[in-house]
């Protein structure tokens, strides 16, 4: 086991929205290495398998213990009830007493669904595509961030991380929807930072773009605009996370 400067979060509770591949698993990986025990949130059945091996890997490796939870985030108000019950159920056992603490909550997970103001292919922005990522984007995070919100630490020691995208600020054709997605989440980031803060800092983080299933998914327009970025981004070592869950590419919940 690692000395204790090593790692800092002993002990500590987390929960990772998006868990099972991409930036959700490096960040799961990245906790677990500092000792935190983790829930880790996933949408799709065919990701069980994937997340099942990652948090076996996570507990052998790192001696922490991991748990997954299905939840769609796409129904919210259903989701954050089944992860709440899921914090409970493992967390509580594992903490020795009858309240639940939740140290860390990493809103990660999000969709995005690239279309033009009267798209000639796809046609008009629909209400449907509107609400379809506004729910998973902007309204989880919120009901979930506020369900969590009682079980915060009170030595200001929470620390709750939002995903942001650059699409906020680029102005990126046809991102019209996700990126007010993303803005709105920045938004709501300053507020609960105001609110939370004598239980929680709380922060958004913009990674710029990352190799994973919603930037293959973008569409080759997408991926040109992006390369000036990718070509000037430092290369990562990707050996430590190849343990856990392989191919790096197409990787991203």
């Amino acid at each position: 086991m690692q000395g204790t400067l090593n790692r800092p979060l002993e002990g500590k509770f987390g929960i990772v929205t998006g868990g099972s591949r991409g930036i959700g698993a490096a960040i799961a990986e990245n906790l677990a290495s500092k000792g935190c025990h983790l829930l880790l949130i996933y949408t799709s059945p065919s990701s069980t398998a994937r997340i099942h091996d990652l948090c076996e890997g996570l507990k052998a490796t790192c001696g922490i213990q991991c748990f997954a939870q299905q939840a769609d985030l796409g129904n919210p108000v259903e989701a954050v009830e089944k992860i709440l019950f899921a914090a409970r159920q493992h967390f509580v056992a594992l903490q020795g007493s009858s309240h639940l603490q939740i140290d860390i909550l990493i809103n990660n997970a999000g969709i995005s669904e690239n279309r033009f103001l009267n798209d000639p292919e796809r046609g008009p922005i629909d209400v449907d595509t509107f609400n379809k990522q506004y729910n998973v984007n902007v309204l989880a995070p919120l009901l979930l961030t506020q369900a969590i919100v009682p079980y915060l630490p009170r030595n200001r020691s929470g620390r709750i991380v939002n995903l942001s995208s650059i699409s906020t600020s680029l102005g990126l054709a046809g991102q019209s929807v996700y990126a007010g997605t993303k803005g709105a989440l920045e938004a709501m980031t300053r507020t609960w930072a105001r609110e939370l803060g004598d239980r929680a800092t709380v922060n958004a983080v913009n990674p710029g773009p990352v190799l994973g299933d919603m930037y293959w998914a973008a569409g080759e327009g997408f991926w040109k605009r992006m390369q000036g970025w990718q070509d000037n981004t430092p290369g990562e070592q990707y050996d430590c996370r190849a343990r856990f869950y392989g191919n790096w590419r197409g990787e991203a919940e």
